[in-house]
């Protein structure tokens, strides 16, 4: 029996019903205590063995159907591309590059790609040549051609283009097409909801859920352009039946499915048919990393380019729609066309731009605040009563400060930190309170409102209980698990990994965790004696440098943080995702979700861990003069400029956030481009005549995949952001001015990306943005606890208040600087930090006492350097101030939870009708069905009784 486009020759197959190559979907029904125990599982780990397969025939599971054997295949490849092959009319020469979205006969459209190179060695060679080749490719050619024929035997129509016909020589192309047959097999299988009809007629929801949004009554220059991209027609929806099929809008069955709806359902097929005799020679993940297959993945709709304007001649297809609208840089200020991002990648990639887009709008009234509150700290520094302290006033500012370091840093004025103060007070400032309160009530408000904005989309892309009804178990699951267990809710046997066993994997990951945890601490311990070492250097170095040591030294080591942040980042990847398989999740959402905690975990610690150091431990365990502590690193540790820690913590996050930021955007968008540009040179020939098409297998084919992560990276890297803008934020208010300016540019950057540089990707779905909202939720109750320790303990906000009220003169800061600063007696110093002679008097003359920051008794006080009373009251101050602070936001916060229900009126009641009118049409077709079996019945009785007259006259 030959098959169209490829030149397998098999024995004449039985038909099969059930799908003979494919591990189960769902799971045989038993009675509940009936559960066969499996004789070998021992570890929840599946040996190899026959699979099973429920609502199908009966196969063997062993990568050979029930009457083909693999041995018996006899492959060969048409050497002449325009020989016709069965259902051809047209050959690959007179194609053009519309035409290569189709087999070869132009009608049967080309589902999925998979790519695979062999040298200089094909598909069909002699016995002789076949010797040749090693074991490795010897096995990589029988699992491509068991898994070829498996996917032949269970329905698929393949067709093969020769390597002779491909750019570079080397590849050759398996194009995939999945008949009427195979996609609702499967789209029943994977319960996926399709338009209905009421009545016979197709009903349209024509309710629309934002239509009381007052922004989408006003028309304006951020709305999409409708002529250009129409909304979509929404119609109620139900789980695909093929027993059923006249409840379904069925116009056409070439389009009933759509591209993506096409591409999601061929993946099932093949990442679910084997290619081996084991259990575990099952899906595309393991074909890729094995060098069976170089590529596997579905075509782009098109080129995104066009020689005619798209306002005059319309969009050429939705690839071209999605970049004139959408991936063009120039859209930038653009609402995003969601539902025809929807339609071309898949929910699950909808999900992630609706909610960055949402993100992104909600950063506009943050940044617009802390943009407000900077300018209030630049238009009011000069007016700073302290600050010009420091700089201005002779008696404050020729103050004799303690040495920086031990025995080498002379004696310094406090007028060399006069830069310090100033821009410390640009960020910490009276209304840094305010803002800090604002952010907190900012994250509730994103997080209520992002999860409205959900269940909408939930409601309009019926995703809703994707994750309890739709989603499958993974492959990968099913092959390993052995041992079985009834699941409660459906009655029916699934493979369960025991308690026990999922118990021993997630310690041993967590014990994997806490040691790669250990090392990010230990980097943060090496970066801070870095600090320790280069303060100290410049110190010693000319008068030039000596005022610009602390800036210089806070910014090299934020720069090499970032470095080690990133070398870090590169290395967790690998260990996490090696982790999670070993984990053995049970559904691919399971599998984000593991992974997800495991590294926000780990990049928690990298990203945040050096700047907690500064916000609440640097310059805080040190010691004062005379009992300076070296029982940690035998040195002095690193202290506090005079004018506090605060601009050290806001130039540590605008580097490592925004160096971050720039270093994602670059590698996103330079990388991909630059490698999609030297694999396109490549090949080997050059499209100049009408023989030599560059296919859009081919082009697609030389861009960049997409990565194994998927969205995960952009994510983590948006999370990661969140986390700097709430935590932080009352160390750095231009932080979510920074954020919006970056997302606005990442929105396009990865429109751009998806739309032109990255393959299709898979067109999943998806229910939510998953995991990643439980941990937003848990850093912005963080965030309020962090910006209460960060006012009350790093910024001068509580000395200065109490300052203000109690010892100020008429209620101002003049006097603030001396009464933050205490008296030290040079002859009570230590001999580790006493100051060498040479250095002792350069410049100062015989110095006697000099001024350290704190509240300390003096040296001729009954107790010497022992707290004074001012000191107890601002500890106390401070403390007070954090539980008022952290009590009166969580309250607004709860308000807030409570006032901003998660479901709108009009999704509940959209829901509710949506289900109703699902009930009325199930009722009206079973009614119809009944009433077509009586009468059936009724004619068959009455010819009954007819023959029975005729036959007695």
């Amino acid at each position: 029996m030959a098959y169209p486009g490829i030149g397998f020759e098999l024995m004449q197959p039985r038909e099969i019903e059930g799908h003979g190559r494919l591990p189960p979907i769902g799971f045989e029904k038993i009675p509940v205590g009936s559960q066969p125990p499996h004789p070998d599982a021992t570890d929840g780990l599946a040996p190899p063995q026959p699979g099973f397969y429920p609502d199908l025939n009966e196969a063997t599971g062993n990568g050979s159907s029930p009457e083909v054997d693999p041995s018996n295949v006899k492959v060969d490849i048409c050497e002449d591309a325009s020989q016709p092959l069965q259902d051809e009319t047209n050959s690959r020469s007179k194609q053009n590059l519309k035409t290569t979205m189709f087999f070869n006969d132009g009608i049967r459209r080309i589902d999925y790609i998979l790519a695979y190179t062999e040298g200089d060695v094909g598909i069909n060679v002699d016995e002789k040549r076949l010797n040749k080749l090693s074991k490795k490719d010897e096995s990589k050619r029988e699992c491509r051609k068991t898994y070829l024929n498996n996917l032949i035997e269970d329905g698929m129509e393949l067709e093969v283009e020769d390597k002779k016909e491909s750019q570079d020589g080397k590849t050759f192309f398996v194009k995939v097409h999945a008949p009427w047959e195979i996609l609702t097999r499967f789209a029943e299988l994977m319960n996926m909801k399709m338009p209905m009809k009421i009545d016979g007629e197709a009903v349209e929801n024509d309710i629309d859920i934002k239509a009381n949004a007052c922004c989408d009554k006003m028309p304006h220059c951020f709305q999409v352009d409708t002529d250009l991209v129409p909304p979509e027609k929404e119609y109620f929806t139900t789980p695909f039946k093929r027993n059923r099929v006249e409840l379904f809008i069925i116009e056409d069955k070439d389009t009933f499915f759509s591209n993506a709806e096409r591409s999601r359902l061929v993946h099932e097929v093949l990442n679910r048919t084997r290619f081996g005799e084991s259990r575990i020679d099952i899906g595309l993940r393991k074909l890729i990393n094995h060098g069976v297959f170089t590529a596997v993945f579905p075509l782009h709709e098109g080129s995104y380019r066009s020689e005619h304007s798209i306002k005059t001649h319309g969009a050429d297809n939705d690839r071209h729609l999605l970049y004139e609208t959408w991936a063009r840089p120039a859209c930038w200020y653009k609402f995003q066309p969601l539902d025809l991002i929807r339609r071309y990648f898949g929910e699950k990639i909808g999900i992630y731009f609706t909610w960055l887009g949402f993100y992104t709008t909600m950063l506009i009234p943050a940044s617009l605040v802390g943009f407000i509150v900077f300018i209030y700290g630049c238009a009011t520094v000069l007016s700073n009563t302290p600050t010009n302290e420091i700089c201005y006033d002779e008696a404050v500012s020729n103050i004799t400060m303690c040495p920086i370091c031990d025995l080498r840093c002379s004696y310094w004025r406090l007028k060399e930190s006069c830069l310090y103060s100033q821009l410390t007070y640009l960020f910490d400032n009276g209304a840094t309170v305010f803002f800090a309160i604002f952010m907190s009530l900012w994250a509730t408000l994103f997080l209520e409102f992002w999860k409205r904005t959900e269940k909408e989309i939930q409601y309009e892309w019926d995703v809703a209980n994707f994750e309890d009804v739709e989603e499958n178990l993974r492959p990968e699951y099913e092959v390993r698990v052995t041992h079985k267990k009834v699941n409660p809710a459906t009655q029916q046997l699934e493979p369960h990994l025991p308690l026990y066993n999922s118990g021993s994997r997630i310690c041993a990951s967590f014990a994997v965790i806490l040691f790669m945890i250990c090392l990010v601490l230990a980097a943060v311990f090496a970066v801070i004696v870095y600090r320790v070492f280069i303060v100290a250097l410049l110190y010693l170095g000319s008068e030039t440098l000596r005022p610009y040591a602390r800036i210089t030294t806070t910014v090299t080591g934020a720069c090499l943080s970032l470095i080690v942040i990133t070398a870090f980042n590169k290395l967790y990847t690998v260990i996490a995702i090696a982790l999670t398989h070993f984990e053995c999740p049970r559904t691919e959402t399971e599998f984000e979700d593991h992974l997800t905690f495991k590294m926000f975990l780990f990049q928690f610690v990298n990203y945040y861990s050096t700047i907690f150091y500064i916000a609440f431990f640097k310059g805080r365990f040190t010691g004062t003069p005379g009992k300076y502590d070296y029982s940690v690193t035998g040195y002095r540790g690193e202290e506090c400029d005079p004018a506090g820690c605060m601009i050290g913590l806001c130039i540590q996050l605008l580097i490592v956030m925004v160096g971050k930021q720039a270093l994602n955007n670059a590698k996103e968008l330079i990388l991909p481009i630059v490698f999609n540009k030297i694999r396109a040179k490549k090949s080997k020939k050059v499209e100049l005549q009408d023989d030599n098409v560059y296919t859009r297998w081919e082009r697609d084919f030389d861009l960049a995949s997409m990565p194994d992560l998927g969205l995960f990276e952009e994510y983590l890297e948006m999370v990661v952001q969140f986390g700097f803008i709430t935590i932080f934020v009352a160390a750095f208010p231009l932080a979510p001015l920074f954020a919006l300016i970056n997302n606005i540019i990442e929105i396009r950057l990865d429109a751009y990306k998806f739309v032109t540089q990255w393959r299709r990707p898979l067109a999943a779905r998806g229910q939510d943005i998953g995991v990643w909202a439980d941990i937003m939720t848990s850093i912005s109750y963080l965030a309020v606890l962090s910006n209460a320790f960060i006012i009350a303990y790093t910024s001068d906000f509580v000395p200065r208040t109490i300052y203000r009220f109690t010892g100020g003169q008429n209620f101002t800061l003049h006097g603030y600087v001396e009464y933050s600063l205490s008296l030290f007696d040079v002859r009570d110093f230590q001999s580790e930090s006493r100051l060498n002679q040479s250095v002792h008097d350069v410049g100062f003359g015989n110095v006697t006492y000099c001024r350290y920051r704190g509240y300390l008794a003096p040296p001729d006080d009954n107790k010497p350097y022992s707290f004074t009373m001012t000191y107890w009251h601002i500890f106390a101050a401070r403390l007070a101030f954090v539980i008022v602070f952290e009590h009166f936001v969580f309250a607004l916060k709860a308000f807030i939870d409570w006032m901003v229900p998660d479901t709108s009126y009009m999704v509940k009641q959209q829901i509710l009708r949506e289900q109703y009118l699902t009930r009325q049409a199930l009722t009206t077709t079973e009614a119809m069905r009944a009433k077509q079996a009586r009468q059936r019945k009724d004619a068959a009785s009455s010819a009954a009784t007819s023959v029975e007259s005729i036959t007695a006259l």
